[in-house]
């Protein structure tokens, strides 16, 4: 038998962190640019990187570098909720995009050392039939938070923008109707105190096509395949049409959209991290921690548009 005391501490570090996240993905990134440490990124820069789908690092984060950084930003997030609470905050973090694209997985790190009395997660099932009956936007309404919580929508009311509207699960006038009201919806929301972050995760379609296979070959990952997952890689033109009609419609000054680059998930779960904590002054906040996200990884929408006031983005 092994002794504790005779077990080397870093070698335990390396062996806890192999092991804590062995499913991520460690092939290749594709479409890499990569950019040297020195450089600021410019505006100019960044819709370049964004709108032809370049990623700035041909290696993907560390195991040993997201925990440390991951470990204390999560510090942080404690903070944070725990002035929401005392402030009566009420925040609502939306995350959209492709299958596999690792919206629920940034959520989970965000979520696993708040408290879950203050903090939940929602990732509604398909409409039942009484809900079918109802305003659209009355089964998200339910879920809202009160005072002092945070809400992680896993999925939220752009399904049906997104999938319905692909899938052909609503009708042509029930989606364009969606685009009308969402606007004002969200109007309404932050009319009523809610603080309201929108992110789209941003990945390719090879990199989509690895974690479907991870998915089919991987025990622990096969609940989430679903047969719409496997129409995603062939409907990929039909979901990009769709996301920019999201933009176009539903981005706005108090509800803007963030894009990020979710091509390297652990580097783009910290780097969403860093943008949630960068939105609000939270008492005990160490700025030199939290720093800034990573603009060639994280960035708004109205970022990337052109003169025109039209989105530059291949995606």
């Amino acid at each position: 038998m092994i002794m504790a005391e005779k077990i080397d501490r870093e070698d335990w570090l390396d062996f806890v962190m192999d092991t804590l996240e062995v499913a991520e993905a460690t092939g290749p990134i594709d479409n890499v640019r990569e950019v040297a440490p020195d450089i600021v990124p410019t505006p100019k820069m960044v819709r370049e990187y964004f709108s032809s789908h370049l990623y700035p690092y041909p290696e993907r984060m560390s195991i040993r570098e997201y925990y440390q950084q991951k470990l204390w930003l999560q510090v942080e997030l404690v903070k944070l909720q725990n002035w929401v609470q005392e402030t009566g905050q009420k925040i609502v973090l939306v995350f959209e995009g492709r299958d596999a694209a690792g919206k629920g997985s940034t959520i989970k790190r965000f979520m696993e050392h708040l408290n879950p009395r203050w903090a939940r997660v929602v990732a509604l099932e398909k409409p039942t039939t009484e809900e079918r009956g109802q305003w659209y936007f009355q089964r998200y309404i339910n879920k809202l938070p009160s005072k002092g919580e945070i809400v992680f929508f896993d999925r939220s009311w752009y399904n049906r923008a997104g999938v319905e509207h692909v899938m052909g699960f609503c009708s042509p006038d029930e989606y364009q109707q969606f685009l009308v009201q969402a606007p004002t919806f969200e109007q309404m929301l932050v009319n009523s105190g809610v603080r309201l972050i929108k992110f789209y995760l941003s990945v390719s379609r090879a990199e989509q096509a690895r974690r479907f296979v991870e998915r089919e070959t991987n025990p622990l990952k096969q609940w989430k395949l679903s047969p719409i997952d496997l129409e995603a890689q062939q409907k990929w033109d039909e979901y990009t049409e769709a996301k920019n009609a999201i933009f176009e419609h539903t981005n706005s000054d108090v509800a803007p959209w963030t894009i990020v680059k979710s091509e390297d998930k652990m580097r783009g779960r910290i780097e969403t991290m860093r943008y949630v904590l960068g939105r609000f002054g939270y008492d005990g906040r160490n700025s030199e921690i939290v720093g800034a996200a990573d603009p060639l990884i994280v960035t708004e929408v109205d970022n990337l548009l052109d003169s025109s006031g039209k989105l530059q983005w291949v995606d």
